[in-house]
């Protein structure tokens, strides 16, 4: 197993290099340039320092070189520094906004918590709810709870976020008054009513994503058991006199769990996706309202770094889908 993660670490080296090529040629050549809206007074002298200053001066091989020095090498020493208060990355030039002229990380860092918060809830309560309905609908096919869950399910994946994010607002903030219409940033969590506000305004936004996860886990895991479940060795096992919760929970459901597995890892890095657009309906300060500000603004340091942090999540995610497999499945050896 360690020889299989340590070959397929040394394959997506070169796999997210060419991600990054791919990404950071294609914004490049998108139309945009950072000086536009400076006034024209400035001497053309003046003007060539700043695109130094900037990194945009030169070919466009040269520039990449530049943009994967400063992401692989420049940032994480700045990183190691702010964290062991070391001086490593002193003299290396790290990635610069556009809009803001500040390091692009560091905006980043300034709004990947709410981001954490309001995906990372979601997705744990969306894989929580999404378990049981799927295992309760395999078991009993058919079943009202089947057919209410089936419905359910098809109705989370048919209905976009954007769609199910304005229904949300309309109904439990406009007309119920239950739930703030927007996502208030500046909120001071001290005591114990900050801490229900938080929760209250974290409430819809959690509600429409985990809405979507719940969806698509629980069929797949639905449909998996089912498969399972009409096997040979679920008939032995029965016939062996093994207790009905042992066959469901112990043989059924670890073999039902890898084809989810798939689904689970990489659609971590989906639902970030699906993040940009909740994020703008409620007016949370996180990655996904900064990426679509980016874009905006023509702020393309700030969108080639985001969407090559989300390529290197779904690497990353499948890694890990793939190890778990053989976890989950003693027959799948990779050595």
């Amino acid at each position: 197993m360690l020889n299989y993660a340590i070959r397929r670490l040394l394959v997506s080296v070169p796999t997210l290099f060419l991600i990054s090529l791919m990404i950071f040629s294609l914004l490049k050549l998108a139309p945009g340039d950072p000086l536009s809206q400076l006034p024209l007074s400035i001497p053309p002298d003046v003007r060539g320092k700043m695109r130094a200053a900037l990194g945009i001066d030169g070919p466009l091989s040269v520039q990449y070189l530049l943009w994967v020095k400063q992401f692989f090498i420049a940032e994480p020493l700045h990183g190691f520094d702010v964290l062991f208060g070391t001086h490593f990355s002193d003299g290396l030039q790290r990635i610069i906004s556009w809009q803001t002229r500040g390091p692009v990380f560091s905006i980043i860092a300034e709004r990947l918590p709410q981001t954490l918060l309001v995906v990372g809830l979601a997705y744990i309560i969306g894989v929580l709810i999404a378990l049981p309905i799927g295992i309760i609908s395999a078991y009993k096919q058919y079943s009202a709870f089947d057919q209410i869950g089936t419905f359910l399910s098809m109705l989370g994946l048919a209905v976009p976020s954007f769609f199910s994010g304005i229904l949300a607002i309309l109904i439990f903030a406009v007309y119920l008054g239950w739930f703030p219409t927007i996502y208030n940033t500046n909120l001071v969590v001290d005591n114990w009513s900050g801490f229900l506000e938080q929760l209250r305004q974290m409430a819809m936004p959690v509600m429409v994503l985990a809405v979507q996860t719940t969806a698509y886990i629980s069929r797949y895991l639905r449909s998996s058991m089912l498969d399972n479940l009409g096997q040979d060795y679920v008939r032995t096992a029965r016939a062996k006199g093994m207790g009905e919760s042992v066959v469901v929970f112990i043989h059924v459901l670890r073999n039902s769990m890898i084809p989810v597995v798939t689904v689970v890892a990489l659609g971590l890095p989906s639902i970030f996706g699906g993040a940009i657009v909740t994020e703008q309906i409620f007016k949370v300060n996180g990655i996904g309202e900064l990426l679509i500000t980016a874009i905006y603004n023509n702020d393309i340091p700030l969108v080639q770094t985001l969407a090559f942090i989300f390529a290197v999540l779904i690497v990353v995610f499948n890694l890990i889908a793939d190890v778990l497999y053989g976890v989950l499945d003693p027959r799948i050896r990779y050595d």
